[in-house]
């Protein structure tokens, strides 16, 4: 039996990029998946549906850092598939960012990041949460970075959200252990996904000398993340909670 039979998860940010990997991930795992992402999530939701059947996914196009927005996503899901096993925070303003000084990012931007990368995650947990409580059982995946771990220069709004998530995971574990509920965050490495490579600065500054720090000398793949995100959101995980699965290739190795 697919170990996540029977569950539902929402993937914030998974109609595309690393999202969409986990969307489908998920799904072929056997949980009914809630496609929410600022994105048309549509032609994915299509894709899922005619492999595991009409009542597997269903998707929402939202703002993560809008509240009623994540309100009307989370009664949604509800409406829908009638629970909420699996939370996966992963919905992020990276892609479009390019690398500058630290003085140099507008006040602006650096909000806007924040709001995405850090607001939304709380959002998310203080509407899904109560279902959770409420039936004793949940896992919530924060993806955090690697490069919060490795202080990258440059991309100091990114980082420090990254940095942010880390701590929130560990404090949102502890509040919520007493409901069952586990709290883990999933921090990759630099990634080549359809989105990650639309940013041509970030990759020529980036790949070859990440590749180059990593243990295993080759680039990242989404794929590499599957195995760590479903250990995340299965019972295999039943007594885990508060901690950070770094997946970089050996990268962040302190």
């Amino acid at each position: 039996m697919p170990r996540l039979a029977g569950k539902t998860a929402i993937v914030t940010g998974g109609a595309k990029g690393i999202g969409r990997h986990y969307s489908q991930a998920l799904a072929a795992e056997g949980a009914r998946v809630m496609i929410a992402d600022i994105a048309d999530g549509r032609e994915l939701a299509e894709e899922i549906s005619g492999r595991y059947g009409a009542n597997s996914v269903a998707s929402s196009k939202f703002d993560v850092s809008d509240e009623k927005a994540v309100k009307n996503l989370v009664a949604q899901t509800i409406d829908r598939f009638g629970q909420i096993d699996v939370l996966v925070n992963n919905a992020a303003l990276y892609s479009g960012l390019k690398p500058r000084n630290f003085n140099e990012w507008d006040t602006e931007l650096w909000d806007r990041v924040m709001a995405i990368n850090i607001r939304g995650p709380y959002l998310m947990v203080r509407h899904v949460a109560p279902h959770m409580m409420a039936r004793r059982s949940g896992k919530i995946i924060n993806i955090a970075s690697g490069a919060a771990y490795k202080g990258v220069p440059r991309m100091l709004p990114y980082v420090t959200s990254k940095g942010a998530m880390l701590a929130f995971t560990r404090s949102l574990s502890r509040e919520l252990g007493e409901y069952g509920i586990a709290v883990n965050s999933l921090s990759p490495g630099y990634i080549l996904s359809d989105t990650g490579l639309e940013n041509a600065t970030h990759v020529e500054e980036e790949r070859i000398p990440v590749r180059n720090s990593r243990a295993f000398k080759r680039d990242a793949y989404p794929e590499d993340l599957l195995g760590a995100l479903l250990f995340l959101a299965s019972s295999d995980s039943d007594f885990v909670t508060g901690q950070s699965i770094v997946v970089d290739g050996g990268s962040v190795n302190n």
